[in-house]
């Protein structure tokens, strides 16, 4: 079936009309063509759309059917070029972005606040995932962008761009009524040697495991590894339970548990990073928009969690 709009198009002006003359004049042509054009439509579909006489045309039962079918067709082919600029423009599409679950205590939310609203007719397609798990699905192509913790491999570093988003330091999640001085007065890396460490296991997150450790060295303590967990939402629940400490990216203290409370270190804290990464031949204007609008919120005052 080679089925054209323009046949649609002198369908509708006629059923509208019921007067073929009277379709005629509102398409700026002449009857006969518009007469021949509705009955090829009729040969070509298999069944009469009007019943003709010399004083009236009325809609067939097969006319009536076609009419808000040939109207929805119609007003769909007439949205095409607008959809197909603002595809082209990175206002409309579908972004898959992955992030680890720190991100989502931090920088995500308001991210996606700012770009919902600057762009609202992108599908965001979301995914937690480790920092290992991301760079693998960025060099597959699987999604588009990952909020990670660096650094990224050298292998990845061929192939994928990287732009810093945030840098926090760490602070200790610890059992409430665990934390030696009450309030919220900041404790050492000493006074919490007692406690078993939660910690991620370092092949998921190799330079968060390393700079925990590199952080008790600093202080002469040599934590006890009680537990290992690959979600934040996971240690922090350990902590809840009474299972040991936590060293954590400040923005996790957003991650409110029964059970457990938040402590700034005396100690030197080391500064945690999480940046975006992405394809380096990505074409997607979609994902362009993300950058562009994520470039202008970095450069000014880091968001609010």
């Amino acid at each position: 079936m080679n089925l054209e709009l323009r046949q649609l198009r002198y369908f509708v002006a006629v059923a509208e009309e019921l007067h073929f003359g009277k379709a005629a004049l509102r398409l700026h042509m002449t009857q006969p063509p518009l007469s021949q054009t509705i009955q090829g439509l009729e040969e070509l579909l298999g069944a009469p759309l009007f019943a003709r006489s010399r004083r009236a045309v009325e809609l067939t039962p097969a006319g009536q059917a076609l009419l808000p079918e040939a109207r929805r067709i119609l007003a769909a082919s007439a949205a095409l070029p607008a959809l197909v600029r603002r595809a082209a423009g990175g206002e409309a599409g579908r972004l898959s972005l992955a992030f680890v679950s720190s991100a989502d205590y931090s920088v995500l939310p308001p991210f996606l606040r700012s770009y919902r609203a600057a762009f609202p007719q992108v599908r965001i397609a979301l995914q937690e995932a480790t920092s290992d798990v991301q760079i693998d699905e960025l060099l597959h192509g699987r999604i588009d962008a990952g909020l990670l913790i660096p650094p990224l491999p050298d292998k990845a570093r061929l192939e994928l761009d990287y732009l810093k988003v945030l840098t926090e330091p760490l602070i200790a999640a610890l059992p409430a009524g665990l934390a030696g001085t009450g309030g919220d007065a900041p404790v050492s890396l000493a006074e919490l040697a007692p406690l078993p460490l939660i910690i991620f296991p370092r092949p998921i997150a190799p330079a968060l495991h390393d700079a925990i450790l590199a952080c008790f060295r600093a202080a002469g303590v040599t934590p006890e590894i009680g537990q290992e967990a690959i979600q934040m939402q996971t240690i922090v629940s350990l902590v809840s339970a009474g299972m040991g400490m936590a060293l954590v990216p400040q923005s996790v203290s957003n991650l409110m548990r029964p059970g457990v409370e938040y402590r700034a270190l005396r100690d030197a804290a080391p500064q945690v990073e999480t940046g975006l990464a992405w394809r380096r031949d990505a074409v997607s204007p979609v994902l362009q928009g993300f950058l562009d609008l994520l470039r202008k919120n970095t450069d000014a005052d880091p968001p609010d969690a």
